[in-house]
């Protein structure tokens, strides 16, 4: 499961980068019940809260052609190293390494599959404070048509464990941090993208209630890309898509 304890290679910030951080900002907030904290109207970003806990951010999207969506950042002790493996290992840069005001370092990157994700060295800020609680991050999953690749790729640039959970049909690969053994820090799924679709990393908020939570999105503009669905030993949950066109998913997960 996701933690805050943030090893290297696991998620520790999610934001979103909006075409009208207001609307977004009222979407989410009253789909989640978030607050919003602005920095600011110069600084165009802010984070979303519950009970007072950074779960999420919210920024208005700087580069011309950029679409609408939640960005996954990995934690990182080293940047600037991270992203020469991440080349290495035949993915690309985006923008970065550089510094956010005494706050960490970041890079923007992309795998060779093309799917788009974040880096992240702390420095005044750790990382998000909740995840897996109601209104939460809960689980990320990489939607790619190159399962096996990618399974190297990430393997090669943080480490990653991989295990094969049987899934139905099919075999659903399940990726755990370099460091800590535990059973309980599986933290990412694999997904093959089978419908021609631009291969992204999907993240899944915790609901304490999916259904009423997909009534929610359709009443606040969004709409649902696949019906709330029940997966034995996982949960309830369903896909959305927010009035911007950005996909995510909810997720009420069953009892441990």
């Amino acid at each position: 499961m996701l933690t805050t304890q943030f090893l290297p290679g696991t998620p520790c910030w999610i934001d979103y980068g909006s075409p009208a951080l207001e609307a977004t900002a009222a979407f989410y907030t009253g789909l989640f019940g978030w607050r919003f904290e602005s920095f600011g109207p110069d600084m165009e970003y802010g984070v979303c809260r519950a009970d007072g806990k950074t779960v999420a951010a919210i920024g208005t999207l700087t580069d011309e052609g950029d679409s609408p969506a939640w960005m996954l950042y990995f934690a990182t002790t080293d940047c600037d190293a991270a992203v020469k493996a991440v080349e290495q290992a035949g993915g690309t840069v985006r923008s970065g390494p550089g510094d956010i005001g005494g706050q960490g370092r970041f890079a923007q990157l992309t795998d060779p599959s093309g799917a788009e994700f974040a880096l992240w060295e702390p420095g005044g800020l750790r990382g998000l404070d909740l995840v897996t609680d109601p209104g939460s991050l809960g689980w990320v999953e990489l939607y790619t048509p190159d399962v096996e690749g990618m399974r190297g790729f990430y393997r090669t640039v943080f480490g990653w464990r991989f295990e094969d959970m049987p899934m139905g049909d099919y075999t659903y690969p399940v990726a755990s941090p370099a460091e800590g053994h535990q059973a309980d820090t599986a933290m990412a799924g694999l997904v093959e993208l089978r419908d021609g679709g631009r291969p992204h990393w999907l993240l899944y908020f915790e609901v304490p209630d999916c259904d009423a939570t997909v009534a929610r999105c359709q009443e606040l503009g969004g709409t649902v890309a696949e019906a709330a669905t029940d997966i034995e030993g996982v949960g309830r949950m369903a896909f959305l898509t927010d009035p911007h066109g950005a996909r995510f998913a909810v997720i009420t997960s069953a009892a441990a």
